[in-house]
């Protein structure tokens, strides 16, 4: 079964609401997710032991983001939502709309906690440490070794945060959902050999890859950061796309499961409502012989 061979609309207007209800529980708890990783940003992460020996590796410049934090909500989150709504213009159907936004929104509140969560238990430092800790290049140390930093307290605090990239884990779990969302609906895997499609399904990859490694250029991760990053973020993409699509490569990857179930089950709607029919007519078709058999005999 094709996309071709289904034309059936499911709009906005006639079952927005009932699905809203139906994953009403899914947006509340995304709502706590939400909460959660507030509340990680807020806390201290931990301040590992830095000695004077480990500073040989922290010493690099302390440069601002190539990629500024608050354009990665832009490109990670609402550019695949403003597709998302194009392919709702087109194609009518709500189900998709709903599921592909709710799948990418958890996909990357959760990559968002996971991140977060590790980067607070860790504590590793970043590789412009030395320059948070001491801005005018004084360094002091503790009777143990430990650095006694002297910078601004919020910087001295994000340079605990390394591992594991946020910036990319974040990238490649919303554009990575993007991803088997463009290879599902132009069915890149039709086994047809058409390459073309493969690079509309690796662009948003190429695009969270060159983000991962801005941060290694800006000296603010290691690469270590970045690949854990880009793993985390992939995978919880993968997992939550699945949660709500079928693998792209399959016949039916086209559509969300709740499409299909909602046709299945209007199908099969329709089909006891055509038997009643079927079995009215019959009954009225067999009264009507009887009332002209009873007529005839009393002629008689």
């Amino acid at each position: 079964m094709t996309e071709v061979d289904i034309v059936q609309t499911y709009r906005i207007q006639s079952h927005g609401a009932k699905l809203a209800r139906t994953h009403l529980h899914d947006w509340l708890i995304l709502v706590l997710l939400v909460l959660i990783e507030v509340g990680l940003n807020v806390i201290n992460p931990f301040y590992r032991f830095v000695g004077k020996d480990m500073m040989e590796d922290l010493k690099y410049p302390l440069k601002p983001n190539t990629i500024p934090v608050w354009s990665v909500p832009i490109y990670a989150v609402l550019l695949p939502i403003i597709i998302f709504i194009i392919r709702y213009i087109k194609r009518k159907d709500v189900h998709d709309l709903h599921h592909a936004i709710l799948g990418l929104l958890y996909a990357v509140v959760i990559t968002g906690v996971i991140t977060d969560s590790i980067k607070d238990a860790v504590g590793r430092p970043r590789p412009n440490f030395f320059w948070r800790c001491f801005p005018d290049g004084q360094d002091f140390y503790d009777h143990l070794g430990d650095v006694i930093c002297h910078g601004d307290h919020k910087v001295i605090k994000e340079g605990h945060k390394s591992f594991p990239s946020g910036h990319t884990s974040w990238s490649f779990a919303g554009l990575g959902f993007l991803s088997l969302y463009l290879a599902a609906k132009i069915q890149a895997f039709d086994r047809r050999g058409h390459v073309g499609k493969l690079c509309v399904v690796f662009l948003p990859l190429l695009l969270a890859a060159l983000v991962g490694v801005s941060r290694v250029d800006d000296y603010w991760h290691h690469w270590t950061d970045v690949f854990a990053g880009a793993l985390i973020g992939l995978t919880i993409s993968f997992f939550c796309y699945l949660q709500f699509f079928p693998p792209p490569d399959r016949t039916r990857g086209w559509g969300p499961y709740s499409y299909f179930t909602a046709i299945e089950s209007e199908s099969r709607t329709n089909g006891r409502n055509d038997s009643h029919v079927g079995y009215d007519n019959t009954s009225q078709h067999f009264a009507s012989a009887r009332s002209r058999e009873d007529h005839s005999i009393s002629i008689e």
